[in-house]
């Protein structure tokens, strides 16, 4: 049985091929990533092929990766799985939406969210249209601006902020609706 590797430990072993340290390596980051999967693609069969080609393109490209501090290895595996899901999404031509003219009004009670259990509130952001939730994510949790959205899903900037907005509006919708069913 192989001791915990520490990340750079981890990184150079799997860098020689070492398949002890890949599957410490997949122990070790499988479930983080598979959520980030799932909040890109909503559908654990899909997440998990997106997942497992990911492992593999990581394994196949270590001669390229960079150690640069704990916590770069992490940020890059998840890089990997976001470039994958976005793969996907792209091949399913979710992003050619008409934009809207108008956009919501900004969402009231904001506060709210902070009262809803963080695997509730995920499971909201993996119940949005494909679309929507790919904008959402890579602009609240890749922190991506609207240009760069735009750029890497071959959309307007425009239909990227028109999408946030749609799916702002729509997590409202279900953290009310939670909120009140709560109440009873």
């Amino acid at each position: 049985m192989l001791q915990k590797l520490s990340e750079k430990e981890l990184t150079e072993r799997c860098r020689e091929g070492d398949n002890a340290a890949r599957k410490q390596l997949y122990e070790q980051y499988a479930d983080l990533l598979m959520a980030v999967c799932l909040r890109y693609c909503g559908d654990r069969d899909t997440a998990q092929d997106i997942l497992h080609d990911g492992f593999l393109k990581a394994f196949r490209s270590f001669a390229q990766f960079q150690y640069k501090g704990d916590g770069s290895l992490r940020a890059w595996l998840t890089r990997i799985m976001v470039n994958g899901a976005l793969e996907v999404l792209r091949k399913r031509n979710m992003f050619n939406e008409q934009p809207i003219d108008e956009m919501p009004g900004d969402i009231e009670d904001e506060e709210d969210i902070e009262l809803i259990p963080p695997s509730v509130l995920m499971q909201f952001v993996r119940e949005l249209p494909e679309g929507y939730r790919t904008v959402f994510n890579l602009y609240v949790f890749e922190d991506k601006s609207h240009k760069e959205i735009a750029e890497a899903l071959g959309i307007t900037e425009h239909t990227s902020s028109s999408q946030f907005f749609r799916a702002k509006k729509l997590l409202m919708k279900k953290v009310s609706a939670y909120l009140k069913h709560e109440e009873l």
